[in-house]
């Protein structure tokens, strides 16, 4: 299979383009810097793409079985409004340019597997979410909306679409387990703001497995959420990280030191959280590796 892969050279790009090639397939990236990229993994054809400023070009897709569409800007920033400007541009216009040139190609990917994210569905509690659920509201809930509005144009194409809503992460170089990994290998972590909202989390190996079991699997599509089946609370995720590094976990952080780093806006949804349930995603036949916190974490770092 020829795979073409945004965001390629991202956390979870790198490790999905792994995957890939780890299997014997075949793999075209898009970067802004294909020189550097080149250098850094040769064995991936790159292509020049300034995601929120142009169409990529048709070249890039020659023969081209499938394509996973993993670009955006970080969005674990100060929301200052250049910033929220280049977090939705980086997706809502990215993906729409993207889009624009699968529509021009003589012969089309057959799929499309497009990121999105649970910040889909704001903070919402402990309200029980799923694919079924509708979107929340905040600029974090408005991004994921005109993202995946953006990615349905391409199934006037006639290309499969599916939309990958992605919880946090867990893996050791980023996300909240490579922020935190540090003051709980110290015995300084805890519970953050109380320590009452749910974590959505998935290991980076779910993740990875969703998005190429989507490229592959002709019966998936429309919304999957990329969460494991067994959410946690915060407090829970902080016990199970002291657990798996052998570290107590007792010792608070407030909310305050988080809205101090990101500015209040981001601040604030960074102590919310959603209690995300992949119900379809199990439904259409993907088995998870780590469905509990404490095996996943332990894979990680114990």
């Amino acid at each position: 299979m020829k795979v073409l892969v945004t965001g390629a050279s991202g956390r979870i790009g790198k490790a999905l383009c792994d995957e890939l090639l780890g299997r014997g397939d075949e793999v075209v990236g898009l970067t802004r810097s294909p020189d550097k990229a080149r250098e850094a993994r040769p064995q991936i054809t790159w292509h020049a793409w300034e995601p929120a400023l142009e169409r990529p070009d048709a070249a890039a897709f020659e023969g081209v079985d499938g394509v996973v569409n993993l670009v955006g800007e970080k969005i674990n920033q100060r929301w200052t409004d250049a910033a929220k400007r280049e977090i939705m541009d980086s997706r809502k216009v990215a993906t729409h340019n993207l889009v624009g040139t699968i529509e021009s190609l003589a012969t089309k990917p057959k799929v499309m597997v497009s990121q999105s994210a649970v910040g889909y569905y704001g903070n919402r509690g402990d309200e029980t979410l799923d694919e079924t659920s509708a979107p929340g509201k905040g600029f974090d809930a408005s991004v994921c909306v005109e993202w995946e509005r953006s990615a349905h144009e391409v199934e006037a194409a006639g290309v499969r679409l599916v939309i990958v809503r992605t919880g946090q992460v867990m893996e050791t170089e980023g996300g909240i387990l490579g922020e935190l990994l540090l003051p709980f290998k110290l015995g300084l972590g805890g519970p953050l703001a109380g320590g009452k909202q749910w974590v959505p989390w998935i290991h980076l190996s779910d993740e990875v497995g969703i998005l190429a079991w989507a490229l592959d699997t002709e019966s998936a599509s429309g919304v999957m959420n990329a969460t494991a089946p067994n959410p946690v609370t915060n407090k829970d995720w902080s016990k199970a990280l002291g657990k798996a590094l052998g570290r107590p976990a007792a010792l608070p952080i407030p909310g305050i030191a988080v809205e101090v780093k990101f500015g209040k806006e981001f601040g604030k949804v960074a102590q919310g959280g959603q209690r995300v349930l992949p119900r379809r995603t199990e439904e259409l036949g993907y088995a998870f590796k780590y469905p509990e916190i404490d095996g996943a974490l332990r894979d990680l770092v114990g």
